[in-house]
């Protein structure tokens, strides 16, 4: 005998609120987490251009770029060379062949590159660093971007109080729509659980397919939700900025990943808990 049409509970919107939530709490628990060690990373990112005078000898470029490479501001193993000639062939390779074409000598000149760490990345230190290296004889000029390291840290903050913001409305706003959904989704048996209750089935033994199917659906949440997340990680450290990767924390993030899964099963357990008992607590009229 086949079912009457409508007595088959949707809960495709359900599954959708649910994992929407725990994407954005998992987001949240991320920024959290590595929000200070990307800050840190990026800190590291910016470089810091020392030019060489002209007639620099060699073992003077050795000797200065070792005296970097000991101070405790320069970003360990980041000092390195790069000679007029190769920075010509970088920047005909950034900008074509055009680069090169007039006839005139090389107009730059050779360079020491290297980053600093990121306690050291504040405007004020910069200019000390800059100030400090300049007074070295071999050195013609020091370059750096102004004002990046409060652009970055500024720019991540307020990224974090954004998602905050929003994800505290967003959660207030889904746990109703997850209680709403989850009520509509079993409104086509409402009878069906009525029915039972009134041929004398107890409470636990009708909520009980239906709590067990909630915990299927949580896991199913929680797994859709971890899923996005990993693509999410994988695209942003992995596929673009390898740099990145060390901000990592693994043991935190499987630890987000495992709260992820017990929060899908709690949230779909609790809401359909509610609801199956709220129309076994409702009069048969009441049902209409």
């Amino acid at each position: 005998m086949k079912k009457a049409p409508g007595t088959k509970p949707n809960y495709f919107y359900t599954l959708v609120s649910v994992t929407l939530v725990l994407l954005l709490l998992g987001l949240f628990g991320l920024l959290v987490l590595l929000g200070q060690q990307l800050i840190n990373a990026l800190k590291e990112q910016v470089e810091i251009i020392v030019e060489l005078k002209e007639d620099t000898p060699p073992s003077g470029i050795d000797s200065l770029k070792m005296l970097l490479a000991e101070s405790d501001y320069v970003k360990e193993n980041s000092a390195r060379f790069v000679s007029r000639e190769d920075g010509a062939a970088m920047m005909q390779e950034e900008f074509g062949e055009d680069f090169m074409k007039l006839d005139m000598a090389n107009p730059l000149y050779d360079i020491i590159l290297f980053n600093v760490r990121s306690d050291w990345m504040t405007d004020d230190s910069l200019a000390q660093i800059r100030e400090r290296i300049r007074q070295l004889d071999m050195v013609s000029d020091v370059y750096y971007q102004e004002s990046v390291a409060g652009a970055i840290a500024n720019n991540l903050k307020k990224a974090s109080v954004f998602v905050l913001v929003a994800g505290i409305f967003f959660i207030i706003v889904a746990v109703a729509l997850i209680l709403n959904t989850i009520r509509l989704a079993l409104y086509a048996n409402r009878f069906v659980i009525k029915n039972m209750e009134l041929v004398g089935a107890s409470w636990g033994f009708i909520s009980k397919p239906y709590l067990l199917k909630s915990i299927r659906h949580g896991f199913l949440c929680g797994f859709f939700a971890i899923a996005i997340l990993a693509a999410l990680i994988y695209v942003l450290f992995y596929n673009s900025a390898n740099e990145l990767q060390g901000v990592l924390f693994w043991p935190g993030i499987a630890a987000i990943f495992g709260t992820l899964l017990v929060l899908g099963i709690l949230i779909e357990f609790g809401s359909t808990y509610y609801v199956v008992n709220k129309y076994l607590r409702m009069r048969v009229d009441d049902l209409y």
